[in-house]
């Protein structure tokens, strides 16, 4: 089993930047794909960025020149930089791991872009 612990929501001014993290922990023998999802409630949860364990990474257009996702592998994390936040990044941001067979889903983190 295979368990995604994400951090680093919040409460940010427009213009303002998080980092969020996704740890993934359990019975890793391969990390191959891991991405970043938002959700609205009554939406359909769609792409932010994804990152392959070649390092090739694809962005949503909103997210593009704005989000940056990177990746460590000995510790098993991906991340989110966002910059340039705006109040329509407002989401619950899901963190998501393909393993060979398997896909994973973290809890989610709010980010709440306000003034």
């Amino acid at each position: 089993q295979v368990q995604l612990a994400e951090s680093g929501g919040g409460l940010v001014q427009p213009g303002g930047s998080l980092r969020l993290s996704c740890e993934a922990s359990g019975t890793i023998v391969r990390l191959n794909a891991l991405g970043w999802y938002r959700q609205a409630p009554g939406k359909q949860r769609e792409r932010v960025a994804v990152i392959s364990s070649m390092v090739t990474t694809n962005y949503a257009y909103a997210a593009k020149d704005r989000f940056t996702i990177s990746r460590n592998n000995a510790n098993k994390t991906v991340y989110l930089q966002m910059n340039s936040l705006r109040p329509e990044d407002t989401d619950v941001y899901y963190c998501n791991a393909r393993l060979t067979g398997n896909e994973y889903w973290g809890q989610g983190t709010q980010v709440t872009v306000s003034s």
